[in-house]
């Protein structure tokens, strides 16, 4: 997994993407558990579409991702709304030298972009050293149903005037995980021609029972687990699961 070029076309592939629905959750959990304050770590920001809809929101907002290249991006739109955060490149089951957040965020399934358990346990303890005291954990995976029913063996197609795309998922090697393997093409405006990006990447995910044991072992109170933005538990066709989490 690269992101090096799809970096720069991922705001157009991610267009229709629920961000109003994730902050909406953030808000609603903040409120609910008395979050200690309003400073975040948007942990794999990605090209900053999140971070930056929280900064208008008052929120003061640290952005961490492992790819130069979606930082880059991020960097850029923040200077075009006259925004500017702290961006840091780092793989967020080894965070380092970072200060403490009243908040950390996981959305849009980056967890699952982990490939082990040992990262993830990783990654919960590291967020922990990096909270502050009643500091909230808000994330989101796939569901071991999404993996093996929905994704699994499945092709996906997408085509517009600018970008179209063949996306192939195909059964991972340990339980509970896919591999995509996606070819873009896209128009670069000045010679007329689509151009070709190749990306391939894996995805884990596992049972909501050992997430919320990891959580517990790291130190968590694990507060909610709901599932696709419904505010409701998980039911067995349920396809995102979603954890609030608080440093005891």
């Amino acid at each position: 997994m690269s992101y090096e070029q799809l970096a720069y076309v991922y705001d157009q592939l991610m267009a229709d993407a629920p961000y109003d629905s994730w902050i909406e959750f953030l808000c609603k959990e903040m409120d609910r558990f008395q979050a200690p304050g309003r400073r975040v770590l948007d942990l794999a920001c990605g090209t900053g579409e999140l971070s930056i809809r929280l900064l208008k929101q008052g929120f003061e907002v640290t952005g961490v991702d492992m790819s130069e290249d979606m930082l880059a991006v991020a960097a850029e739109k923040a200077g075009e709304e006259g925004l500017s955060f702290p961006l840091f490149q780092q793989d967020m089951s080894q965070l380092d030298g970072l200060p403490s957040y009243d908040i950390v965020t996981i959305f849009c399934d980056s967890l699952n972009y982990l490939e082990s358990s040992e990262a993830v346990k990783q990654t919960f303890s590291g967020i922990y050293r990096h909270l502050n005291p009643n500091g909230l954990l808000l994330f989101d995976v796939h569901s071991t149903y999404q993996m093996d029913h929905v994704f699994l063996d499945q092709t996906f197609t997408w085509n517009e005037d600018k970008i179209a795309y063949i996306w192939n998922s195909f059964q991972g090697e340990e339980p509970y995980s896919i591999e995509h393997d996606l070819t873009f093409f896209v128009l670069d405006e000045n010679s007329g021609q689509y151009n070709r990006i190749e990306e391939f990447h894996k995805q884990r995910t596992y049972s909501v029972h050992d997430i919320e044991h990891w959580l517990v072992t790291a130190g968590f109170d694990v507060l909610s687990i709901t599932a696709d933005f419904t505010g409701e538990s998980p039911e067995a066709t349920s396809q995102r699961i979603f954890f609030t989490c608080r440093k005891k």
